[in-house]
Protein backbone atom coordinates (compact mmCIF):
# COMPACT_ATOMS: atom_id res chain seq x y z
CA UNK A 1 0.00 0.00 0.00
CA UNK A 2 1.37 3.17 -1.27
CA UNK A 3 1.44 6.72 1.15
CA UNK A 4 -1.09 9.21 0.01
CA UNK A 5 0.62 11.88 -2.34
CA UNK A 6 0.41 15.74 -0.24
CA UNK A 7 -1.04 18.23 -3.34
CA UNK A 8 -0.62 22.00 -2.34
CA UNK A 9 -3.34 23.91 -2.85
CA UNK A 10 -2.07 25.47 -5.27
CA UNK A 11 -1.58 23.20 -7.25
CA UNK A 12 -5.40 21.48 -6.50
CA UNK A 13 -6.40 24.79 -7.45
CA UNK A 14 -4.45 24.76 -11.21
CA UNK A 15 -2.31 27.91 -10.51
CA UNK A 16 1.59 27.37 -11.32
CA UNK A 17 3.80 26.74 -8.64
CA UNK A 18 6.85 28.83 -7.83
CA UNK A 19 10.55 27.11 -8.71
CA UNK A 20 12.15 25.57 -5.56
CA UNK A 21 14.66 28.20 -5.09
CA UNK A 22 18.35 27.74 -5.78
CA UNK A 23 20.81 26.56 -2.91
CA UNK A 24 23.14 29.77 -2.63
CA UNK A 25 26.42 29.64 -3.63
CA UNK A 26 29.02 29.38 -0.64
CA UNK A 27 31.85 32.28 -1.13
CA UNK A 28 35.27 30.58 -1.54
CA UNK A 29 36.70 32.26 1.09
CA UNK A 30 33.81 29.96 3.85
CA UNK A 31 34.64 27.12 1.68
CA UNK A 32 38.51 27.73 2.54
CA UNK A 33 38.07 28.49 5.85
CA UNK A 34 36.01 25.21 6.83
CA UNK A 35 38.17 22.57 4.72
CA UNK A 36 41.56 24.18 5.42
CA UNK A 37 42.81 20.96 7.72
CA UNK A 38 41.56 18.55 4.95
CA UNK A 39 43.51 21.18 2.11
CA UNK A 40 46.54 20.70 4.46
CA UNK A 41 46.27 16.91 4.45
CA UNK A 42 45.67 16.72 0.78
CA UNK A 43 48.36 19.21 -0.34
CA UNK A 44 51.76 16.22 0.01
CA UNK A 45 49.76 14.23 -2.10
CA UNK A 46 48.51 16.70 -4.74
CA UNK A 47 52.91 17.81 -4.98
CA UNK A 48 53.59 14.42 -5.64
CA UNK A 49 50.46 14.01 -8.31
CA UNK A 50 52.12 17.41 -10.01
CA UNK A 51 55.34 16.79 -9.38
CA UNK A 52 55.75 13.12 -10.66
CA UNK A 53 52.28 12.69 -13.16
CA UNK A 54 51.37 16.14 -14.61
CA UNK A 55 54.17 18.24 -15.21
CA UNK A 56 55.93 15.31 -16.53
CA UNK A 57 53.25 14.33 -19.01
CA UNK A 58 54.15 17.85 -20.81
CA UNK A 59 57.05 15.83 -22.20
CA UNK A 60 54.83 14.16 -24.79
CA UNK A 61 55.51 17.11 -26.82
CA UNK A 62 58.28 15.15 -28.11
CA UNK A 63 56.43 12.39 -29.41
CA UNK A 64 55.81 15.04 -32.38
CA UNK A 65 59.70 16.42 -32.34
CA UNK A 66 62.57 14.90 -33.83
CA UNK A 67 64.24 15.03 -30.29
CA UNK A 68 68.02 15.50 -29.58
CA UNK A 69 68.24 15.10 -26.12
CA UNK A 70 71.69 16.20 -26.02
CA UNK A 71 72.26 19.05 -28.59
CA UNK A 72 68.31 20.46 -28.85
CA UNK A 73 66.25 19.16 -25.76
CA UNK A 74 62.62 19.94 -26.08
CA UNK A 75 62.74 23.89 -27.04
CA UNK A 76 65.09 22.83 -29.76
CA UNK A 77 64.34 19.85 -31.13
CA UNK A 78 62.64 20.03 -34.80
CA UNK A 79 58.94 19.56 -35.06
CA UNK A 80 57.96 16.86 -37.64
CA UNK A 81 54.43 16.33 -36.81
CA UNK A 82 53.03 12.45 -37.08
CA UNK A 83 55.35 11.10 -38.96
CA UNK A 84 56.54 8.68 -35.33
CA UNK A 85 52.86 7.74 -35.30
CA UNK A 86 52.99 6.77 -39.16
CA UNK A 87 56.15 4.60 -38.23
CA UNK A 88 54.62 3.10 -35.62
CA UNK A 89 51.44 1.92 -37.47
CA UNK A 90 53.73 0.04 -39.99
CA UNK A 91 56.15 -1.50 -37.88
CA UNK A 92 55.38 -5.21 -37.58
CA UNK A 93 57.02 -5.17 -33.86
CA UNK A 94 54.26 -2.59 -32.69
CA UNK A 95 51.08 -4.57 -34.40
CA UNK A 96 52.28 -7.75 -32.43
CA UNK A 97 52.93 -6.41 -29.27
CA UNK A 98 49.42 -4.50 -29.32
CA UNK A 99 48.10 -8.00 -30.91
CA UNK A 100 49.64 -9.89 -27.86
CA UNK A 101 48.61 -7.13 -25.35
CA UNK A 102 44.88 -6.91 -26.45
CA UNK A 103 44.72 -11.08 -26.48
CA UNK A 104 46.43 -11.15 -23.00
CA UNK A 105 44.05 -8.49 -21.49
CA UNK A 106 40.85 -9.91 -23.60
CA UNK A 107 42.08 -13.88 -21.88
CA UNK A 108 42.23 -12.13 -18.17
CA UNK A 109 38.92 -10.40 -17.86
CA UNK A 110 37.24 -13.37 -18.68
CA UNK A 111 39.34 -16.27 -16.33
CA UNK A 112 41.40 -13.60 -14.38
CA UNK A 113 38.86 -10.96 -13.58
CA UNK A 114 36.25 -13.69 -12.15
CA UNK A 115 38.10 -14.87 -9.61
CA UNK A 116 38.29 -12.44 -7.02
CA UNK A 117 35.12 -12.10 -6.91
CA UNK A 118 34.56 -15.95 -6.07
CA UNK A 119 37.06 -16.29 -4.10
CA UNK A 120 35.42 -12.98 -1.75
CA UNK A 121 32.16 -14.94 -1.97
CA UNK A 122 33.97 -18.32 -0.93
CA UNK A 123 35.65 -16.16 2.12
CA UNK A 124 32.38 -14.42 3.23
CA UNK A 125 30.52 -17.88 3.66
CA UNK A 126 32.98 -18.98 6.82
CA UNK A 127 31.33 -18.42 9.66
CA UNK A 128 34.10 -18.56 11.81
CA UNK A 129 35.85 -15.58 12.16
CA UNK A 130 39.39 -16.19 12.78
CA UNK A 131 39.39 -18.91 10.32
CA UNK A 132 38.28 -16.50 7.59
CA UNK A 133 41.00 -13.93 8.35
CA UNK A 134 43.62 -16.66 8.55
CA UNK A 135 42.79 -17.69 4.94
CA UNK A 136 42.42 -14.07 4.36
CA UNK A 137 46.29 -13.17 5.05
CA UNK A 138 47.15 -16.31 3.43
CA UNK A 139 45.84 -15.54 0.21
CA UNK A 140 46.17 -11.81 0.41
CA UNK A 141 50.35 -12.40 1.56
CA UNK A 142 51.71 -13.22 -2.77
CA UNK A 143 50.59 -9.35 -3.05
CA UNK A 144 53.87 -8.45 -1.22
CA UNK A 145 55.63 -10.34 -3.19
CA UNK A 146 57.83 -9.17 -6.61
CA UNK A 147 57.67 -10.37 -9.69
CA UNK A 148 61.02 -11.59 -9.37
CA UNK A 149 60.08 -14.00 -6.31
CA UNK A 150 56.68 -14.71 -7.87
CA UNK A 151 58.30 -16.05 -11.23
CA UNK A 152 61.35 -17.99 -9.65
CA UNK A 153 58.72 -19.83 -7.53
CA UNK A 154 56.76 -20.66 -11.00
CA UNK A 155 60.04 -21.48 -12.08
CA UNK A 156 60.72 -24.11 -9.16
CA UNK A 157 57.24 -25.72 -9.97
CA UNK A 158 56.97 -25.70 -13.41
CA UNK A 159 60.17 -25.50 -15.04
CA UNK A 160 62.06 -27.93 -16.66
CA UNK A 161 63.56 -29.07 -13.49
CA UNK A 162 61.07 -28.10 -11.48
CA UNK A 163 59.03 -30.42 -8.99
CA UNK A 164 56.40 -31.17 -11.15
CA UNK A 165 58.62 -32.37 -14.23
CA UNK A 166 60.55 -34.28 -11.52
CA UNK A 167 57.83 -36.22 -10.02
CA UNK A 168 56.43 -37.35 -13.42
CA UNK A 169 59.90 -38.23 -14.46
CA UNK A 170 60.04 -40.47 -11.21
CA UNK A 171 56.94 -41.87 -12.30
CA UNK A 172 58.12 -42.98 -15.94
CA UNK A 173 56.65 -39.70 -17.94
CA UNK A 174 58.38 -37.17 -19.92
CA UNK A 175 58.77 -33.85 -17.47
CA UNK A 176 57.22 -30.51 -18.80
CA UNK A 177 58.38 -27.26 -19.15
CA UNK A 178 55.73 -24.98 -18.91
CA UNK A 179 58.27 -21.42 -18.29
CA UNK A 180 59.50 -21.53 -21.99
CA UNK A 181 56.51 -23.11 -24.07
CA UNK A 182 55.11 -20.05 -26.16
CA UNK A 183 52.05 -21.92 -26.84
CA UNK A 184 51.27 -22.04 -22.96
CA UNK A 185 52.60 -18.45 -22.30
CA UNK A 186 49.15 -16.72 -21.89
CA UNK A 187 48.13 -19.17 -19.13
CA UNK A 188 51.13 -18.83 -17.66
CA UNK A 189 51.11 -15.39 -17.18
CA UNK A 190 47.49 -15.54 -16.03
CA UNK A 191 48.13 -18.47 -13.54
CA UNK A 192 50.60 -16.02 -12.33
CA UNK A 193 48.65 -12.77 -11.48
CA UNK A 194 45.84 -14.60 -10.34
CA UNK A 195 48.02 -16.34 -7.81
CA UNK A 196 49.41 -12.90 -6.82
CA UNK A 197 46.53 -10.54 -7.17
CA UNK A 198 43.65 -12.25 -6.45
CA UNK A 199 43.72 -11.86 -2.92
CA UNK A 200 44.07 -7.56 -3.09
CA UNK A 201 40.50 -7.89 -5.18
CA UNK A 202 39.45 -10.47 -2.86
CA UNK A 203 39.82 -7.73 -0.02
CA UNK A 204 37.79 -4.96 -2.03
CA UNK A 205 34.90 -7.63 -2.81
CA UNK A 206 34.74 -8.55 0.59
CA UNK A 207 34.67 -4.66 1.56
CA UNK A 208 31.38 -4.49 -0.58
CA UNK A 209 29.95 -7.46 0.98
CA UNK A 210 30.01 -6.55 4.11
CA UNK A 211 28.44 -2.84 3.13
CA UNK A 212 25.11 -5.35 1.83
CA UNK A 213 22.43 -5.01 4.73
CA UNK A 214 22.34 -9.04 6.77
CA UNK A 215 18.02 -8.05 6.77
CA UNK A 216 17.72 -8.99 3.41
CA UNK A 217 19.17 -12.46 3.63
CA UNK A 218 17.09 -12.63 6.56
CA UNK A 219 13.89 -11.51 4.66
CA UNK A 220 15.15 -13.69 1.96
CA UNK A 221 15.67 -16.74 3.85
CA UNK A 222 12.31 -16.13 5.78
CA UNK A 223 10.59 -16.13 2.78
CA UNK A 224 12.32 -19.60 1.48
CA UNK A 225 15.03 -18.35 -0.94
CA UNK A 226 17.56 -20.60 -0.88
CA UNK A 227 21.52 -20.10 -0.87
CA UNK A 228 21.63 -19.84 -4.36
CA UNK A 229 18.36 -17.65 -5.22
CA UNK A 230 20.31 -15.23 -2.33
CA UNK A 231 23.52 -15.20 -4.11
CA UNK A 232 21.45 -14.34 -7.50
CA UNK A 233 19.23 -11.58 -5.63
CA UNK A 234 20.82 -10.06 -3.12
CA UNK A 235 24.84 -10.82 -3.27
CA UNK A 236 25.46 -10.04 -7.14
CA UNK A 237 23.24 -7.21 -7.39
CA UNK A 238 25.18 -5.67 -4.17
CA UNK A 239 28.68 -6.12 -5.54
CA UNK A 240 27.47 -4.71 -9.26
CA UNK A 241 28.51 -1.49 -8.61
CA UNK A 242 32.37 -2.33 -7.50
CA UNK A 243 32.00 -5.23 -9.98
CA UNK A 244 31.48 -2.19 -12.73
CA UNK A 245 33.81 -0.08 -11.48
CA UNK A 246 36.53 -2.48 -11.41
CA UNK A 247 35.85 -3.70 -14.59
CA UNK A 248 36.41 0.05 -16.34
CA UNK A 249 39.28 0.64 -14.62
CA UNK A 250 40.64 -2.75 -15.88
CA UNK A 251 39.37 -1.58 -19.60
CA UNK A 252 41.07 1.34 -19.54
CA UNK A 253 44.12 -0.26 -17.91
CA UNK A 254 44.08 -2.56 -20.89
CA UNK A 255 47.67 -1.91 -22.91
CA UNK A 256 49.21 -1.98 -19.11
CA UNK A 257 49.13 -5.42 -18.61
CA UNK A 258 52.69 -4.95 -16.74
CA UNK A 259 56.36 -4.54 -17.75
CA UNK A 260 57.98 -6.81 -15.08
CA UNK A 261 56.08 -10.00 -15.37
CA UNK A 262 57.04 -9.93 -19.30
CA UNK A 263 60.23 -8.54 -19.21
CA UNK A 264 61.82 -11.26 -16.48
CA UNK A 265 60.38 -14.17 -19.41
CA UNK A 266 60.79 -12.76 -22.48
CA UNK A 267 64.35 -14.79 -22.96
CA UNK A 268 62.36 -17.92 -21.95
CA UNK A 269 59.96 -17.87 -24.33
CA UNK A 270 60.96 -15.50 -26.99
CA UNK A 271 59.90 -11.97 -27.96
CA UNK A 272 56.74 -13.39 -30.08
CA UNK A 273 54.50 -14.70 -27.17
CA UNK A 274 55.91 -12.28 -24.89
CA UNK A 275 56.40 -9.20 -26.46
CA UNK A 276 53.63 -7.05 -25.24
CA UNK A 277 53.25 -2.99 -25.05
CA UNK A 278 55.58 -1.69 -22.47
CA UNK A 279 57.69 -4.07 -23.43
CA UNK A 280 58.26 -2.73 -26.88
CA UNK A 281 58.08 0.90 -25.30
CA UNK A 282 61.53 -0.50 -23.63
CA UNK A 283 63.19 -2.20 -26.37
CA UNK A 284 62.40 0.28 -29.57
CA UNK A 285 62.58 3.13 -27.42
CA UNK A 286 64.31 3.82 -24.49
CA UNK A 287 67.01 1.10 -25.03
CA UNK A 288 68.10 2.16 -28.23
CA UNK A 289 67.67 6.22 -26.87
CA UNK A 290 65.18 6.35 -29.14
CA UNK A 291 63.04 8.94 -27.11
CA UNK A 292 60.57 10.55 -29.22
CA UNK A 293 59.49 6.77 -30.91
CA UNK A 294 59.00 5.58 -27.66
CA UNK A 295 56.66 8.36 -26.65
CA UNK A 296 54.96 8.63 -29.61
CA UNK A 297 53.83 4.64 -28.38
CA UNK A 298 53.40 5.87 -24.65
CA UNK A 299 50.91 8.89 -26.14
CA UNK A 300 49.13 6.03 -28.54
CA UNK A 301 48.76 3.82 -25.14
CA UNK A 302 47.45 6.93 -23.11
CA UNK A 303 44.99 7.92 -25.68
CA UNK A 304 43.77 4.33 -26.22
CA UNK A 305 43.00 4.23 -22.06
CA UNK A 306 41.17 7.10 -22.35
CA UNK A 307 39.07 5.96 -24.50
CA UNK A 308 38.34 2.85 -23.88
CA UNK A 309 37.55 4.29 -20.01
CA UNK A 310 35.03 6.97 -21.54
CA UNK A 311 33.50 4.39 -23.70
CA UNK A 312 32.79 1.41 -21.05
CA UNK A 313 31.80 4.40 -18.60
CA UNK A 314 29.28 5.31 -20.79
CA UNK A 315 27.87 1.88 -21.06
CA UNK A 316 27.61 1.57 -16.95
CA UNK A 317 25.46 5.24 -17.16
CA UNK A 318 23.22 3.07 -19.98
CA UNK A 319 23.03 0.03 -17.47
CA UNK A 320 22.02 2.50 -14.38
CA UNK A 321 25.47 2.30 -12.71
CA UNK A 322 27.14 5.40 -11.65
CA UNK A 323 30.64 4.20 -12.77
CA UNK A 324 33.64 5.67 -12.60
CA UNK A 325 31.77 9.32 -12.79
CA UNK A 326 28.19 10.08 -12.83
CA UNK A 327 26.72 12.16 -15.68
CA UNK A 328 25.33 14.95 -13.67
Amino acid sequence: MTAPTTVSPAAEAGEPTAPRPAKPKTHWRTRLGRDWPLLIMAAPMMVLVWGFWWIPSLGNIIAFQDYKPYSGGIFGSRIVGFTHFQHLFADPDFLRALTNTLGITAFQVVFYFPVPIMLALLLHSITSGRLRSTLQSVVYLPYFFSWVLVIAIFQQMLGGAGLISQTLRQNGFDGIDWMTDPDTFILLVTSQAVWKDAGFGAIIFLAALAAIDPNLYEAAAVDGAGRWRRLWHITLPGLRPVIVLLLILRLGDALNVGFEQFFLQRSAVGSQASEVFDTFVYYSGIRVGDFDYGAAAGLFKGVVGLILILAANRVAHMLGERGVYSRS
